[in-house]
C-alpha cells in the first residue's frame, strides 16, 4: 500500500443540475402543455367546425410543442453535459 499522497488533485465532478422539469412551474409541465393545445385544437374545431381556422391552429400547436417538449430539454440536457 502506498500511504504517500498524490501529486494529482482529485477529480472534481461538475454540481448535478437538477431535472428540467423540476425547474419549471405547474403551467409549464409536459401535460400541461399537451392539455392546453389539446384543448386549443378540440375547443375551435368543436365550436366552429372550420378547418381553415383549426388547421392553423393545430399547426401552430405542433411547433409550440416541438419547441417547448422536444428542442428546448434537449438543449438544456446537451448544455448540462460535460465539454470534452
Amino acid at each position: 500500500m502506498n500511504s504517500t499522497p498524490s501529486a494529482e488533485p482529485p477529480e472534481q465532478q461538475p454540481p448535478e443540475q437538477p431535472p428540467f422539469w423540476s425547474l419549471k412551474p405547474w403551467w409549464c409541465q409536459p401535460w400541461s402543455i399537451v392539455s392546453t393545445g389539446v384543448l386549443v385544437v378540440g375547443g375551435s374545431w368543436g365550436l366552429l367546425h372550420r378547418l381553415w381556422i383549426s388547421l392553423p391552429l393545430a399547426v401552430g400547436v405542433l411547433a409550440w410543442w416541438l419547441l417547448f417538449l422536444v428542442l428546448v430539454p434537449a438543449a438544456y440536457r446537451s448544455a448540462a453535459e460535460p465539454q470534452g
